[in-house]
């Protein structure tokens, strides 16, 4: 473990993983803030089919009194990276350390855990895949029950936030409607694959056609499809991908869209988990979303914000003057992390 405090900065990986292609320089460290760069065991990983590593690189920001308040425990925000980047990179584009003490300076402390679930597909997709191994269960159980046994949380359901950004947007619905008796409270920025993923017969051809060898170079579009698809339509039977496309052909021989991959993608889409959630979603203290408005995401975040509402859901629903990646690092600071020190749990 490597622990980095006040000004020290924090190196970037010297190898970039297969199909990162985000990097962000280190942001400067706060005087009194910690961070630590640790490995989590993920037994929920074990087996995946993609061979992608089950030790996960995670990023931990300790607030200022951690270090001189030994008795203390604190709440803990689970944030989550989008798709091709790593955990290290998205801490370091959002400034968490600064966001933390900005936050600590209002009376209000977390611990900040930051993982990596960037896979050889360029995302994990936050789901539960035999193939890309099961994200979800790695970050509610495998991840939090590492955390709990080795910081001073508030190791209960009030003590626990859960937030992300664009794919992480995205786990942050799926693992919070999954797990709702792990996170207090959840808040998702500029979710992506809100709505269910469709595909017509050229653009299924498309994706059939890549070879596994070409995915880093098939385009970032590209790439997010077959990251969806290990993770959506897994199939331990079919290399080298050990997933189903959605491309098959009619009675006639004639390609078609294969209707029951898509019902399988279908079934990982939030926006379609909404109606059969309910208890779940009512559950928690609080939830929040937000997305720009010249955010290419903003019709599907629209849309999960409507159906909440549709359902009764109390929910905080902001949109704001930016695209999908700017403001969001000083959102998080000033709109995320104060929409956790209201509920979550203080000591």
């Amino acid at each position: 473990m490597r622990v980095l405090i006040a000004s020290a900065l924090l190196a970037l990986i010297a190898a970039p993983a297969v199909a990162q292609n985000i990097t962000a320089p280190p942001p400067p460290i706060p005087e009194g803030i910690t961070v630590e760069e640790i490995k989590v065991p993920g037994p929920s990983l074990e087996g995946n089919l993609e061979g992608n590593d089950t030790d996960r690189d995670v990023m931990v920001v300790l607030p200022p009194s951690y270090r001189t308040n030994p008795d203390k425990r604190y709440p803990v925000v689970y944030y989550l990276h989008g798709f091709a980047i790593d955990g290290e990179n998205f801490y370091n584009y959002m400034r968490v350390p600064e966001a933390v003490a900005h936050n600590a300076a209002a009376g209000r402390e977390f611990i900040v855990v930051v993982p990596s679930t960037l896979t050889k597909m360029g995302g994990s997709m936050y789901s539960s895949s035999p193939t890309t191994g099961d994200f979800r269960a790695f970050i509610a159980k495998d991840l939090v029950a590492y955390i709990d046994s080795h910081y001073r949380t508030i190791a209960t359901r009030g003590g626990r936030g859960l937030a992300g950004h664009s794919m992480g947007g995205y786990g942050t619905w799926v693992i919070g409607m999954d797990y709702p008796e792990v996170f207090d409270s959840i808040w998702a920025q500029s979710a992506c694959c809100v709505s269910p993923r469709t595909e017509t017969v050229q653009s299924a051809t498309a994706m059939s056609a890549v070879d596994i060898a070409g995915v880093d170079q098939a385009g970032f579009g590209m790439r997010a499809g077959l990251a969806s698809m290990t993770a959506w339509s897994p199939n331990p039977q079919n290399p080298p991908f050990y997933a189903d496309f959605p491309l098959g052909k009619d009675a006639d021989g004639n390609p078609v869209v294969d209707p029951l991959v898509i019902a399988k993608w279908a079934n990982n889409s939030p926006l379609a988990m909404v109606a059969s959630n309910l208890a779940a979603l009512r559950s928690f203290d609080a939830i929040g979303s937000d997305v720009g408005t010249r955010d290419g995401l903003i019709r599907d975040d629209t849309l999960i914000h409507e159906e909440l509402e549709r359902f009764g859901i109390e929910h905080v629903w902001q949109t704001y003057e930016g695209t999908h990646t700017d403001k969001i690092g000083q959102r998080f600071d000033e709109v995320v992390l104060p929409f956790f020190g209201e509920h979550l749990d203080k000591q």
